[in-house]
């Protein structure tokens, strides 16, 4: 299976029409009709349902275009790293990152290393510690930076240089705004929001044995979109201090959690890696920093 067969099948899942993926690429339409067909034949199952304008991907197709899409990032990668090898004035990094506010110190350490290095590039991927970690382990990934203690047996790590805390995001309005804190029993009975991860983490160590008396009415990876529905009234948004704009304008406040819970961030990379010269650059950098 070839690399370029794989980029000819994603064009064509992409744009959904053949002659218009033919035109992005630069082939005739015979040529790609024949190399998806070869594809098929190759794999012993029909990838696209064709229509009169239109085709769409089978679900064969749909696990051919995840997988597809994984292989052709790890291709393009290794291919810039190699170019990297001997360019010590540059490159490229690859992070994965969650969200908090002490990504700060990240973007402070890139806009470093830019100033020293120009032709230096850097990619970022958003995602929860599961969607960062696959990628990193698969080696798409650099870099990551995870809100959950990183598995020693896997990953290198440094610890940020600080903590988030967690509290409840809310529309001001609500009664439980008055408070200066919010205890678990304040939400017993209340809608909230959170990430799965943290749910069965974070806030299952910080309720402990109440937990069980408190509401999911529902899940979100990004707390900017959960925030959108603090915003409506549906519930009661649980994450990190500084990710959500709380100001007057907002209409939401945020109000710590009592006890305290707080969480560490990590920047983590597989053991045994063998980075490119930019990539160490930027590792000793933030050794020293962090």
């Amino acid at each position: 299976m070839e690399i370029k067969n794989l980029r000819y099948f994603l064009a064509v899942a992409r744009e959904e029409n053949m002659s218009h993926a033919a035109q992005m690429l630069h082939v005739t339409q015979p040529t790609l009709s024949k190399v998806l067909r070869a594809l098929e034949d190759e794999l012993g199952k029909k990838l696209f349902t064709r229509h009169s304008f239109s085709i769409k991907l089978t679900d064969e197709g749909m696990l051919l275009r995840d997988r597809a899409e994984d292989l052709i990032a790890m291709a393009d990668k290794i291919e810039q790293e190699f170019v990297s090898l001997d360019d010590i004035t540059g490159g490229d990094i690859y992070f994965g990152l969650a969200e908090s506010y002490q990504i700060g110190f990240l973007a402070k350490e890139i806009k470093k290393l830019k100033e020293r290095y120009p032709a230096f590039t850097y990619h970022i991927t958003s995602g929860d510690t599961e969607q960062v970690t696959e990628k990193l382990d698969k080696g798409i990934l650099d870099f990551a930076v995870i809100c959950e203690t990183p598995n020693r047996e896997k990953y290198e790590y440094l610890l940020f240089p600080e903590a988030d805390r967690w509290g409840a995001v809310m529309l001001s309005t609500n009664p439980l705004a008055k408070k200066k804190s919010i205890r678990v029993a304040d939400l017993i009975g209340q809608p909230l929001f959170c990430s799965e991860q943290s749910w069965n983490n974070e806030i299952l160590m910080w309720a402990g044995g109440e937990l069980p008396k408190l509401h999911l009415e529902g899940t979100f990876r990004l707390s900017y979109n959960a925030s959108m529905f603090a915003k409506e009234g549906l519930g009661i948004l649980l994450t990190f201090d500084h990710l959500i704009n709380c100001s007057e304008e907002s209409d939401l406040i945020f109000r710590p959690l009592s006890p305290r819970q707080e969480t560490k961030l990590y920047l983590i990379w597989n053991k045994y890696r063998t980075f490119t010269p930019i990539a160490e650059k930027f590792l000793a950098q933030v050794r020293e920093s962090f």
